[in-house]
């Protein structure tokens, strides 16, 4: 505690302990791609990685998104049903793949919206069965994924490995009536005489039809109305999103959106370690 003059005192401190676990927000306005805000980890000072960019962790649920996407494409309507029940299937390695639920539990016949508002696993990946592993890749990569995806009934859970940016961008999509505009972080750039020397044009990608994306509004409002993301409705604005929690909670995600901007945020170690029992998107990232 010092003084600087008599009336105003500064306290000035240090942490005890400095944090272990990493985290990254990235957040884009929708109609322009515009950067509006990214931090790559806790200090600059100790690492210079940048962990909105350039970190390839596993997405959880919040890769879900393109079986749902898919699913609508191929004529799926939210209201249509999906069984929520044990399946045995076989992999792309020709192995057996039984997927579980996070609850452990199985709840029958279930609304495609149930599916994604509750984040049921199984259901899921009875979709993405039924859609076809190649078609949700296909999809992905409309929305700017851009590396080589496994083609394992696995991936419609998240078990590939993306950016935070490139799955921020991915959700942007859907309150832009289908466009994807790639981020941007400088606007233009002039000279000490105010000539223009660059400017950005931005770059608009038409990923799904204005539809679709209605389609897909409504169901992640309805995420957070009444499913894993509930706690966003704090924010007290028409919010859609998806939490995403990796196996044994190494990876912890939430991505979210308002009518004008979208926002990502990952919580984790830097190496493959648990973030702890009961740690969720939900009650981590989200918050």
């Amino acid at each position: 505690l010092r003084s600087i003059d008599r009336s105003t005192r500064v306290i000035e401190a240090t942490l005890d302990r400095v944090p272990e676990i990493q985290g990254a927000i990235f957040s884009v306005e929708n109609q322009t791609g515009a950067i509006r805000a990214m931090v790559g980890g806790f200090d600059f000072q100790a690492s210079k990685f940048n962990r909105a960019m350039q970190a390839e962790r596993q997405p959880g649920s919040v890769f879900k998104i393109f079986t749902y996407v898919a699913a609508i494409e191929s004529g799926y309507s939210p209201t249509d049903t999906v069984l929520d029940a044990p399946v045995e299937l076989v992999d792309g390695l020709g192995r057996p793949y039984a997927p579980e639920n996070v609850d452990k539990e199985f709840r029958g016949l279930i609304t495609i919206r149930q599916a994604l508002t509750g984040s049921r696993n199984v259901p899921t990946i009875r979709l993405a069965n039924a859609l076809g592993i190649d078609t949700l890749i296909e999809a992905a990569h409309r929305f700017g994924i851009q590396r080589d995806l496994p083609a394992f009934l696995s991936l419609a859970l998240g078990a590939a490995e993306v950016t935070l940016a490139e799955m921020t961008s991915a959700f942007s999509v859907f309150p832009n009536d289908g466009v994807r505009v790639t981020p941007y972080f400088i606007e233009r750039i002039e000279n000490t005489n105010g000539v223009l020397l660059e400017q950005e044009n931005p770059r608009i990608h038409e990923v799904i039809s204005s539809e679709t994306a209605e389609t897909m509004v409504d169901l992640l409002q309805g995420v957070v109305q009444g499913g894993t993301a509930v706690r966003a409705r704090a924010l007290k604005r028409p919010v859609g999103g998806k939490t995403g929690t990796t196996n044994d909670s190494t990876d912890s995600w939430f991505i979210g959106f308002t009518p004008h901007a979208t926002a990502g945020v990952w919580v984790g170690y830097d190496e493959k370690k648990s973030l702890g029992p009961k740690v969720y998107g939900s009650n981590l990232a989200l918050p």
